[in-house]
């Protein structure tokens, strides 16, 4: 995806050399070397070389570089090492930093934010997911044009309605990125529209919509695929998945229920993505039922787990959704961790531990799903004539018939119901 205001596309150049810095400003909640490997998965996910990954101390932030200028000195040997085109910062760095960082390393630089854009904008299929990021892009770019231009000081002139005499050429781009930000949000307002049509539709259904969420790479996608047969793309790959997929699925006592499949989150996501995906999220606030995908066997999965649940707050999604916790990748653990983690998954209600990549405990899982959205049933004894095949057919598609006695020319049902469904059973007879 290109915005059209980006000029230094060289930078990601697949096959490109890159460095991984880590400022690490004493987050005691992650650990260092796995906050490094998930930075270069995400470099690596856009086709660059991670040559090496360094984690360097930071104890008073410095407002021109973040880190000490002897830390500069060290990371610029690294670079020149390397022979890298590229230094990442897993942080988030001010247009000032950024470029007081490219002149002290020789090399360019991008920030957290920066990548994950990056990532995105490759990604993205679908018409809707590309406006959602140039969005996000041009909403961080406009801040950088400072850096990003190298022809600001150019005037021109003009006849009032292209801007005034002696506008500057950044005060034209800021005002063309404005602009078409402007019509990206009128186009995301339509989708959204359009999304509200197709949930009402859903809802009058009604069938239930159960959304997957998850941290990026959890295993969400695999999960989907098991449930659903379907093959969205499920890799060992960061931000596998962007676009959202829904497939229809069946569960016990539920005819009918609809699975979505979600963006990963993941720390630090940056707001102008969250804004800019909120029509694509829309989907997970308007869920029935949440299915929280954890990778139980990664060093940060709480802190992942805090992540996802701060994602889920700041787009709407209240405690009083039901959730559950798919505790998943217990294929990577062995031994005494992998009871541990079994003993503790059992003890909670609110929890199922599942290989979703080998189908350990999904039938768990599929289980007590179907018994939380049906936790609100109540049974029912309805009597239909007994050639009313299209009546009895509908009962079983909508409820759970537990049983069933023929009269003469009738027959008594004894079924499970949602209160909706019976109204809507009244209503058809």
């Amino acid at each position: 995806m290109s915005t059209g205001f980006n000029r230094d596309r060289d930078e990601f150049a697949r096959g490109g050399r890159a460095i991984v810095v880590l400022p690490d400003q004493g987050d005691a909640s992650r650990d260092a070397e796995a906050r490094l490997d998930e930075t270069a998965g995400l470099a690596a996910a856009i086709g660059l070389v991670v040559t090496d990954r360094l984690a360097v101390r930071v104890r008073a932030p410095k407002p021109a570089t973040l880190i000490g200028s002897g830390q500069v000195e060290q990371i610029a040997t690294h670079v020149q090492q390397d022979e890298a085109d590229l230094v990442i910062f897993d942080a988030s760095l001010t247009p000032v930093q950024q470029r007081n960082l490219e002149t002290g390393l020789g090399a360019k630089v991008i920030d957290r934010t920066g990548l994950i854009l990056e990532i995105f904008g490759e990604r993205a299929a679908t018409a809707e997911g590309r406006l959602q990021v140039e969005l996000a892009h041009l909403d961080y770019q406009a801040g950088r044009l400072v850096r990003s231009w190298t022809h600001l000081e150019r005037q021109r002139g003009g006849f009032g309605f292209l801007g005034g005499p002696g506008e500057t050429q950044i005060e034209a781009d800021r005002r063309l990125i404005r602009d078409r930000m402007a019509r990206l949000r009128r186009e995301l307002e339509q989708v959204s529209r359009t999304r509200g049509l197709h949930r009402d539709r859903r809802q009058r259904a009604p069938w239930p919509v159960i959304a997957l969420v998850g941290y990026t790479n959890a295993g969400k996608s695999t999960l989907f695929n098991r449930l659903t047969g379907a093959h969205v793309m499920a890799e060992d790959l960061l931000f596998a998945t962007l676009d959202p997929t829904l497939r229809q699925i069946s569960l016990p006592g539920i005819d009918k229920a609809i699975l979505s499949d979600t963006v990963g989150f993941v720390s630090d996501l940056p707001t102008q993505l969250v804004a800019a995906f909120k029509a694509t999220l829309e989907e997970v606030v308007s869920a029935d039922l949440l299915i929280h995908v954890r990778d139980i066997a990664h060093p940060d999965s709480e802190a992942q787990r805090a992540d996802v649940e701060a994602v889920l707050a700041e787009i709407g999604v209240g405690d009083a959704t039901p959730r559950f916790e798919a505790w998943n990748k217990l294929d990577l653990l062995d031994g005494e961790a992998r009871e541990d983690m079994l003993t503790e998954a059992a003890r909670r209600e609110d929890v199922v531990a599942i290989s979703a990549l080998t189908g350990a405990g999904v039938d768990t899982l599929i289980t007590a799903v179907a018994a939380k959205l049906t936790a609100g049933h109540r049974r029912y004894w309805i009597t239909l004539d007994a050639a009313d095949g299209a009546g009895a057919a509908w009962l079983h598609a909508h409820g759970e018939v537990i049983g069933q006695q023929s009269e003469g020319l009738q027959t008594q049902y004894e079924v499970r119901l949602a209160e909706r469904d019976y109204e809507r059973f009244l209503q058809r007879h």
